[in-house]
């Protein structure tokens, strides 16, 4: 029997060997250098520590200095958690840079119950190694619990081959909070340009918001992945950035566009297109995609190119969907919000023609989730 609650060993695992500690290291780094999503990395990188010194978890914090936070995802068992940035162990070990290494939880006053009190875990044996970045800052630590082996706790050993983790995890995960950061920067310049766009014709941000929302659930309603959808949502807001360069006068008219006015109107989605064509960014590209082709339509006759069918990018199939439910009821300079039944017959009269048949309905059946994204995001209040 074991010393955590819950676990039975009928062969109790001993250190790994060296030659077994080297396989593992070269496992992993082939996984932590294909990793850019900051929090996958975190549970690639708890997922080594956890083979290489044999505990039965192992996860790995972050510092958030501005929050006076430490928080995890890679924690085996449990969900994401958010502490105060000097609590527990782990907390300790990131305030003073020192290793921790304890044979009884219980029995140390730094000690943290909270999280063994909600799982039902019982923690015993505790290993903590800060990491740092390139400036010798820590930002962040494993923290191994319970060894696996017969004497149930961590030694020299195992605080010195999670040390060489730890400097290779505090570079690689510097890496990805410095690309994190630069994504975070490109979503939030993609949303605040949405809104510059939609305020230009005299809409809210929250237009976009929806729009971007309901592109989202609409993409996972349809079994897009969750990294897909979120860089639709993301890029969805860019949906309409070529108005910017629409005279006002077009714009911003009451009546029904001329045939001329109409064509200069259209020229919207070139322009967007043009804006972010030539970047590297896959959120960039995406917003390109979405500008240049969320106003085709599924029977060739939309624009600017007259692309039907499963030839316009689902990604614009989403958009066009999202972005006509959200303006149909919405006031605009040229008309008042629909209610909610002319808003459904228009889409489903519309279905085959206008909008993706498959996913129109799809939409439809679905309706109750986006009126409930409307509502919460509504332009009163």
């Amino acid at each position: 029997m074991n010393n955590q609650k819950g676990i039975v060993n009928k062969e109790v695992p001993i250190d790994l060997a060296p030659d077994r500690i080297l396989a593992i290291i070269f496992e992993y780094m082939s996984k932590v250098s294909m990793e850019n999503d900051l929090e996958k990395l975190l549970m690639i990188l708890a997922d080594l520590g956890k083979k290489l010194v044999v505990a039965d978890r192992c996860s790995v914090w972050l510092h958030e200095p501005s929050e006076q936070t430490i928080w995890t995802v890679a924690a085996h068992g449990i969900e994401k958690i958010i502490i105060p940035q000097e609590s527990g162990f782990v907390g300790h070990s990131i305030a003073t840079g020192k290793i921790i290494m304890v044979e009884d939880a219980y029995l140390d006053k730094r000690f943290n119950q909270e999280i063994d009190i909600e799982t039902g875990y019982r923690t015993c044996s505790v290993l903590c190694i800060p990491f740092h970045n390139t400036s010798g800052t820590v930002i962040g630590a494993f923290q191994a619990i319970n060894k696996m082996t017969a004497q149930g706790i961590f030694n020299g050993k195992d605080s010195e081959i999670l040390g060489l983790a730890a400097t290779y995890a505090g570079k690689s995960l510097e890496s990805a909070i410095l690309l994190n950061e630069i994504i975070e920067t490109q979503k939030e310049m993609l949303e605040t340009l949405g809104e510059i766009g939609e305020s230009r014709s005299q809409e809210t941000g929250n237009h976009v918001k929806r729009v971007a929302l309901y592109s989202y659930l609409l993409a996972k309603l349809a079994g897009i992945s969750e990294d897909k959808a979120l860089l639709l949502k993301h890029a969805s807001p860019m949906h309409d950035i070529g108005k910017v360069a629409t005279p006002d006068s077009i714009l911003l008219k009451p009546g029904k566009l001329t045939s001329d006015e109409f064509e200069i109107m259209k020229q919207h989605a070139v322009i967007g297109y043009n804006i972010f064509r030539n970047s590297q960014r896959d959120l960039l590209r995406t917003a390109a995609i979405i500008a240049y082709e969320h106003h085709e339509k599924w029977d060739g006759t939309g624009y600017p190119n007259g692309v039907k069918g499963d030839s316009i990018h689902i990604f614009g199939r989403i958009t066009s969907i999202a972005d006509v439910f959200d303006a149909l009821g919405s006031d605009r300079v040229y008309k008042q919000a629909w209610k909610m039944e002319q808003i459904v017959a228009y889409m489903t009269e519309q279905q085959g023609k206008h909008f993706d048949p498959i996913l129109v309905q799809l939409f439809l059946d679905n309706l109750a989730l986006f009126i409930a994204i409307r509502d919460q995001h509504s332009d009163v209040g």
